[in-house]
């Protein structure tokens, strides 16, 4: 028992999601079986798959109204082909057409991801049946049909209520377990002993592109912390959704620590002593990382709702030790002994972050900063507003030209499908094409590839369960094969292509047992699809080159948004609300420069951005959003020992300074060579690190380096969007 318990316990929330699912799936055939029959049971395990497509680790609130939108497009398309299955050009005019709105349903966002593509599975689904003559027949499905829909909607209400304690420390641990991954990439730049990386997980383990490690972590914790906002800041009030909460909001500050942390680094050699420093950093960031997978381990094996975590933690002076080893050693040179100083400081900023995070997994009480309210604000955006399709009602829109491409190839595929001497089930080859077919031809290409591994994988699994011949086998495979189709589809396509071609051929199969399994007509069209996606890819392309400028922009808001609310004097009392925002905008746009440069690497070449200006512009607005980081941490944990008739005003000429920078009609280039002058001369005047009597008179010149070093990064961020805006491609 203890066994299994365990064995539960590591199941990641997407797995447990599409146990769920299959579940589900599962009641409804049996309920629906005992109603009507195993045809009427197919029919509604339809409208259920059409349902479920939506159900995924989300809020009560998010999942009834996700799941309802789902079944209610996929239950209609699914009477409209019904309807138009003896009238084949008009049925695939409404393919084409159908697709096209499920494409363009993508101007909503990634929420609309599983709902742009419940059409065309509900094609898919109503094709495998026989065509249905007459309308009582019709009517019959399509009762059918809205009774699984509606059954699973009952269903997914209740699971995902009772599993909610469980996504929120699922949700909470998987960020935590990011935030260690980015500690052990940070760690692998630091220490120059290639041996220190062993531990460093299998992002870091590619010593040929440790940058591009580092950049792949960040933008992993970007996605889970995002994950967890949306579960956690929506969780009843209850003093363990606060604890969970606070520490989610300290991940989130530590990696602002860690960012401020990797400043001045460059300034330290990988020899004696600076060689020293480098390995006590970097085994510190190893050590916290080693903490946050204690944390996120005591809140995966913990299966009840209990106060208190699971399992003993670490203490914090262990992470100290590497620290104060170093700190009781001391370079001669003065300025030497300034610089070590305060990297050491900053790093144990991080601790601090860390000490809390234990305290709070421990059973301490948590204050939060921000009100539940003000919390919903970091929620990702819900429901379908109509004026967010009126921005891509243009020709220069990568939505409408991806609904468009969308639509054309799955007309295309329906008539080629039709006129193929296998044209047993024409859906397939619609199916395949609306798979691979991506937004962008790295997707796409990614796609390809792992649809056709995956079938050869399903056909293979299909043939060998056809030996058994129990008919009662191939129904619980079948649910297995729904289930582990819904679990990977966002993290490992290949499994879920694996599996969907599972489900497919069984459910063609229970259909029609007397067809046969139909394995080489379905190898033939995942081929052919493969192909025909791969080929409509280039019709009415988006470029990266399309969205330079819309990225520069975005950059130099972002930036000077955040800089705005960071360059402020900290009041008591007053909420952060507003610096909170903006951080995580400029965050969000860090990662789409990240995005576009995996995007644009396997373009044409004669249309790939140059990686060197993506890099350049990423690497340059990391430095300013680190000074940033770094000036505020300064100013909240110091702000006693600042004069503050001296300090506001540094902050206010600073930030009037980053705004003139970062604004779209930034000095010209020529001009950022006076400000890496300044980066230069700032960087070899150290101000003296010194604490008591003497620390405010101390700091200021600290705050002024740091300020100057703000204003010298902005113009080189200035300078590399400037740079990247002129790559931009003007025409359609």
């Amino acid at each position: 028992m203890h066994i299994a318990s365990r064995w539960t316990s590591r199941l990641p929330a997407a797995v447990i999601n599409g146990i769920g699912v299959a579940l589900g799936i599962g009641l409804v055939q049996a309920v629906v079986g005992s109603l009507g029959g195993i045809g009427a049971a197919l029919v509604a395990s339809g409208g259920a798959v059409f349902a479920s497509l939506a159900d995924v680790p989300l809020a009560p609130h998010r999942t009834w109204r996700r799941v309802l939108t789902a079944a209610l497009i996929g239950c209609a398309t699914s009477i409209l082909v019904t309807a138009l299955r003896e009238h084949t050009v008009v049925l695939g005019l409404a393919t084409a057409l159908i697709a096209f709105v499920s494409a363009f349903a993508l101007a909503w966002g990634l929420r609309a991801g599983p709902i742009s593509f419940v059409a065309v599975l509900a094609i898919v689904f109503t094709m495998a049946g026989p065509p249905l003559p007459g309308l009582a027949p019709q009517l019959a499905h399509a009762g059918w049909t809205l009774l699984g829909a509606a059954l699973y909607i009952g269903w997914a209400i209740v699971v995902s209520w009772l599993l909610q304690p469980r996504y929120r420390s699922l949700a909470l641990g998987s960020a935590l377990a990011a935030a260690a991954q980015l500690m052990r990439s940070r760690a692998a730049l630091l220490d120059p002993n290639p041996n220190s990386n062993a531990d460093a997980g299998p992002q870091s383990r590619h010593a040929a592109s440790p940058l591009q490690a580092w950049i792949g972590c960040e933008a992993a914790l970007s996605d889970r912390l995002q994950v967890a906002r949306d579960l956690l800041f929506a969780a009843p009030e209850s003093m363990l959704a606060r604890r969970q909460t606070r520490m989610l909001l300290l991940t989130i500050s530590l990696r602002d620590s860690l960012l401020a942390s990797e400043l001045d680094l460059d300034l330290l050699s990988h020899d004696g002593h600076d060689g020293d420093v480098r390995r006590a950093l970097g085994a510190n960031l190893r050590d916290i990382a080693a903490a946050l997978d204690s944390l996120r381990d005591s809140l995966r094996d913990r299966l009840g709702d209990s106060s208190r975590m699971a399992r003993p933690l670490p203490t914090a002076s262990a992470q100290a030790a590497p620290l104060d080893a170093l700190a009781s050693t001391a370079p001669v040179d003065p300025a030497r002994a300034r610089l070590i100083a305060a990297l050491l400081d900053r790093a144990r900023h991080m601790r601090d972050d860390l000490t809390q995070m234990q305290a709070l997994a421990g059973g301490t009480d948590a204050h939060l900063p921000l009100q539940r309210s003000e919390l919903a604000m970091f929620v990702s955006v819900e429901g379908w507003p109509l004026a967010a399709l009126k921005p891509h009602f243009t020709w220069h829109s990568a939505v409408l030209r991806h609904a468009l491409r969308v639509g054309v190839a799955l007309g295309c595929a329906y008539f080629i499908a039709e006129a193929l001497p296998w044209a047993s089930h024409p859906a397939w080859l619609v199916l395949s094409v609306g798979v691979v077919l991506r937004g962008n031809l790295e997707q796409t290409l990614s796609r390809r590839n792992a649809r056709v591994a995956g079938t050869a994988i399903g056909c293979g699994l299909v043939l060998a369960l056809s030996h058994l011949g129990a008919a009662w086998l191939s129904s619980g495979v079948f649910l297995i094969a729904v289930g582990v189709a819904h679990s990977f589809i966002a993290t490992r396509y290949l499994v879920t292509a694996a599996a969907a071609t599972v489900m497919a051929l069984l459910q063609a199969h229970l259909a029609h047992p007397i067809g046969g399994l139909a394995v080489n007509e379905r190898l033939a069209d995942t081929v052919l699809g493969a192909g025909l996606a791969w080929a409509f890819s280039y019709l009415l392309p988006s470029w990266e080159q399309r969205s330079m400028a819309r990225i520069a922009g975005r950059i130099t808001q972002s930036l000077a948004a955040l800089a705005r609310e960071a360059l402020r004097w900290p009041e008591a009392g007053s909420s952060d609300l507003q610096l909170r925002l903006a951080r995580r905008e400029a965050y969000d746009a860090l990662d789409a420069i990240a995005a576009a440069a995996q995007r644009t690497s396997v373009e044409p070449e004669r249309v790939r951005v140059p990686l060197y200006a993506l890099a350049s512009l990423l690497g340059r607005s990391h430095a300013l959003l680190a000074h940033l980081a770094a000036i505020r941490l300064l100013i909240e944990r110091r702000a006693d020992k600042l004069d503050r008739a001296e300090a506001e005003p540094a902050l206010v000429a600073a930030s009037d300074a980053l705004m003139q920078w970062l604004s779209p009609q930034a000095a010209a280039a020529g001009d950022v060579a006076a400000a890496f002058q300044v980066d230069l001369h700032a960087a070899a005047s150290w101000p003296s690190h010194t604490e008591g009597a003497e620390a405010t008179a101390a700091l200021m010149p600290w705050l002024y380096r740091r300020l100057a070093l703000a204003e010298a990064s902005a113009a080189r961020v200035a300078h590399a969007a400037d740079a990247l805006r002129a790559l931009a491609e003007p025409g359609p």
